[in-house]
Formats: structure tokens, sequence, C-alpha cells
């Protein structure tokens, strides 16, 4: 009703809103002209009646009557011109009409309503026009997004994009597997997600059940399923209005995730990439700050409060999403895998692990839980590295941080596996991961191995392995000449060349230690 006050067309018979405000936010679907008394009947919602009352009741109850029959059909508003029959609107008219919220407007100036239907009418065909028009738009986008095979997070981010408004995908079980979101309303929303996910579930149940459309303020939630199949919801915040229809919009991306998940088959890859992407970005930091992070993680199943938490690095074979979280279920926890840590030969996976304050994971636990995640072909030449065990998220972090940075080291293994690597027992690995940002840790790194650094760069040399190597093993060069499958006559001359370079005797104790510590530092990040 705003915008047909607006048009030119119906300002040039100078209009006077007499009931507004939120009655002025009814749609207009067609414009209807009629001075009978019995229009109600002839009305079928949604329509704004242009009359001049010659044909209206006289006596006062029956033009309340008449208004409320009026209401009742539906009707988005009525345009009374005066002069032809009124001179002023009746009182009883302004006040039923304030009673059931339906917009009045007075014309003061006569006008041609053929005019006004025209401009009305062509207005809402163009809107129509102007709709299908982007409906078709979002329709092509999204279904060549599912030609292209795009995975969920990329159409979870296309939709925030057409929508302008944050977008979270969740599992059945009220879990968060994909979202795109600004920073700084993700520890508000994300904060005890399943139940404010329930909640607007059933205020959207209840609406479809009443016939009440979604509300500005509401979460507009879609199904996501294909075949009988229902794998979760898409859900909208609110956001501005779209030319297509938000909830049309929602539904393309609803179908593109559903055609995904069948083509997927049986393997589950929003959980795979959801998952990834989360554990990824904790890695990088790309969090504003750890209540959102930590709001996230829980939204995404990961238990934190009153959980133990550990990092884990598993290298030498391929772990697949869902093992890794029903190894974590076996022992009452969940775990998020990621991708391969920087620095750390693939195949590798880099997790986080929730468990319960009373559950073990000692060496023997770690062993089994290592066992369920990759084959039994593949468990010899396993290695895996723990973080220390941490309660909340920024103990967490460093406990991810000290799994990949004890994956990064170049030990050499012995015997069958899986290879099991504590940060408890590498305690120069815990200072490393405690300071790995400090630029004077980093300054030291780069000053001591300069020489070395640019040695390998310009003559693609060795002398950091073989310098990693016999550091791994201090006082045995045979073991450290293995360790860097070299003859012990090559190995002896590298060690000449690096003392050289560095103008120090490797084996003095304390330039041992510096050595070591600048070459986890650098490891540490990934190079």
């Amino acid at each position: 009703m705003r915008e047909v006050i607006a048009l030119e067309a119906v300002a040039q018979g100078v209009p006077e809103v007499l009931v507004g405000d939120e009655a002025l936010d009814a749609r207009v679907r067609w414009l209807h002209v009629s001075d009978s008394a019995g229009v109600a009947r002839l009305l079928n919602g949604g329509e704004m009646l242009l009359s001049t009352g010659s044909s209206w009741p006289v006596e006062p109850n029956d033009l309340r009557r008449f208004i409320d029959e009026l209401a009742d059909a539906g009707l988005s508003g009525l345009v009374l011109e005066l002069g032809t029959h009124y001179r002023y609107v009746p009182a009883v008219v302004v006040e039923a009409a304030r009673a059931r919220a339906l917009a009045l407007i007075v014309l003061h100036r006569e006008l041609k309503f053929v005019t006004v239907t025209e401009a009305v009418h062509g207005r809402i065909i163009t809107g129509q026009t102007d709709a299908l028009r982007a409906r078709d738009e979002v329709r092509e986008r999204f279904t060549s997004l599912v030609l292209r095979g795009s995975p969920a997070d990329f159409i979870i981010h296309q939709l925030a994009q057409t929508l302008g408004a944050p977008i979270v995908l969740e599992n059945l079980g009220y879990e968060v597997v994909a979202a795109e979101v600004p920073p700084a309303i993700e520890e508000e929303l994300f904060t005890e997600w399943e139940l404010r996910s329930r909640s607007a579930h059933r205020r959207s149940e209840q609406r479809r059940e009443r016939g009440i459309p979604a509300g500005a303020d509401d979460w507009l939630i879609v199904p996501v399923e294909a075949r009988g199949i229902r794998w979760g919801n898409l859900i909208a915040l609110p956001g501005p209005e779209h030319a297509a229809g938000r909830t049309a919009v929602l539904e393309q991306g609803a179908i593109a995730l559903a055609v995904g998940r069948l083509a997927d088959g049986e393997a589950d890859e929003w959980a795979r990439i959801g998952r990834r992407r989360l554990v990824d970005g904790l890695l990088a930091g790309r969090f504003a700050g750890v209540g959102g992070a930590a709001a996230r993680l829980e939204a995404a199943g990961l238990p934190l409060r009153g959980a133990k938490l550990y990092g884990l690095v598993v290298s030498g074979a391929s772990v697949a999403v869902e093992r890794a979280d029903a190894a974590a279920r076996a022992l009452r926890g969940r775990a998020l895998a990621g991708s391969g840590p920087a620095g750390v030969v693939a195949p590798a996976t880099t997790m986080l692990v929730s468990l319960p304050p009373d559950a073990v994971f000692d060496d023997a636990a770690v062993v089994a839980f290592v066992r369920v995640l990759v084959d039994a072909a593949d468990v010899e030449r396993v290695t895996v590295s723990v973080g220390r065990a941490a309660e909340g998220i920024d103990a967490a972090l460093a406990s991810v941080h000290e799994a990949v940075d004890l994956a990064g080291g170049r030990r050499r293994r012995s015997g069958r596996g899986p290879h099991l690597r504590r940060a408890e027992n590498r305690p120069l690995v815990q200072l490393v991961t405690a300071l790995r940002d400090d630029h004077r840790v980093l300054e030291h790194g780069e000053r001591m191995l300069a020489p070395l650094i640019s040695y390998d760069l310009s003559r693609s040399g060795d002398l950091l392995d073989v310098l990693e190597a016999m550091l791994a093993h201090p006082g045995n060069r045979t073991a450290a000449a293995g360790a860097s499958h070299l003859s012990r006559s090559v190995f002896y001359q590298r060690i000449a060349l690096i003392e050289e370079l560095l103008g120090s005797d490797l084996d003095d104790g304390e330039t041992q230690t510096a050595l070591h510590l600048a070459l986890l530092v650098r490891r540490s990040a990934g190079r």
C-alpha cells in the first residue's frame, strides 16, 4: 500500500492516510473498483478497493459491518475518493478500519479511476515479471553449481551472497554442517545452537499449521530432501527482500544440496567438507574471537565444556571423516577431522578430539583409536602425534599446534606401527608451540640457520636434513648417518661443512640445543 500511495497517478489525487502505520505494509495483489455495498463477496483477498462510496450503507452500524466484511475478505486497503458522495469520511468508517488494521486512504481531488487502475496493475505486473526473471537467474545459477559438482560449503556461500543474509546448513541432529555467518554474531548465534534451532523449527511449524507467513524477524527454514530422503535443513536468518522471493532462493539452494547428496551416494560429504573447513580455519587462525570459535565447534557437535580435548595428527595413511567420529564415539566422545598440516608428508589428517573428563586416552587407548581410523593394511606405517590434554578452546588450539609440531619432525622410526609421539614426552616441542609467534624466537631461528638455508636453496642441498638427523641422535653419528640415508663418510663431510658454514662446534651441548630449537621453529612453520 505504501508503494500505491507513492505512484504518480495516485499522488495527483492528493492522498491522505487516515489509517496507516503497519497497515500500509499490506501487499496488494490486484486493484478492484466498486461502489457496491456487497463488494466483499466478490473479493478473493489481497485486493485494494477504489471507491466513491456512493452505494455504501447509510446507517453507522451497517457501515461498521461493511468495513468488517471487507477486512474479513482480506482486503489490502481502502481508497475513498471524496467529493462525489462523501465530503468527509464518517467517523465510524475510520474507527472500524483502525480497529481492523485496514489501511484507509482518502483522495481530495477527483481522479480517472482507469488511470489509477492502469498504474497499479502495471506496477504489479512489472513486479511479477521481475520476480520471474529473478527466479530464472537464481535457478540457472544454482543449476550451474550442481553441474559443476560444487561442494556444500560453496553453495552455502553463494546462498549468503544472493540473499545478503547469514545462512546455516544443519543435519537432522541439529548440528551445524556449514555456515556463512558474519564473525560479529557467531558467538551469539551458535551458543546453545540446538536449543535455538529446535525453537525456531517449532515456531515455523506452528506458522505453517495456522497458515501464517514468516515475518521479517523469523528464521526461514527449508528442508534438504529428495526421493523421500531428508538430510537436513537450510536456515536463512533475517535479511533484505529478494526479487525472486527469499523462500524461492533458499529452495533452489536446497535442491542443489540435495542433488549433491544423491551424487555422493553413501559418502557423507557434508561432514567431511564442513568439519575439515572448520578445523582448518581454527588451525589457521581464521576466527574473530575464541568465544565465537568455541560456539561454532559446539554447534558442529563437538563438546567443549567439561571435556578433555586433544589435538592429533595422523600421518602415513588416509583417514575417513566418518571413521574419525566413529572412533571417538567408541570412547564416548566426538571428533572433527581437517586437512593435513603444512610440513607433514601426505597423507595426513589433523584432528580435534573431545572426550569425557573420565575417559582414558593413554598410549594403549591412542593406538586402539588409530586402528579404527585406518585400514588394517596401513596401520604399520601410521604415525600419530598427540598434543597434551586440554580444557577450553585456547588450550585445545595449543594442543592441536603441539600435535602439528610433533608431526613435522623427521625422527627415524623403528619397528612396526602405529608409531606414537606425545607432547608430554617432548618438552622442547611444548616450548616452541608456546612461543611459535614470538618475534625473538623467529629471529633466533633465522639467524642460526641462515647460512644453511642459503646453501640448500642455492644448491638444492640437504644440510638442514643432515643437521636434523644429527640432533635427533646426539652422540651416535652412525645412527644419525643411517637416519639421513647417507654413508658415514658423506655424512661426516656434511657435518664438517655445516660446522664451517655456522662457525660452530656441533659437539657443544649448548650449540646443539640452540640449533635444535631453531629447527623446531622452522619445521613448526611448515618449512
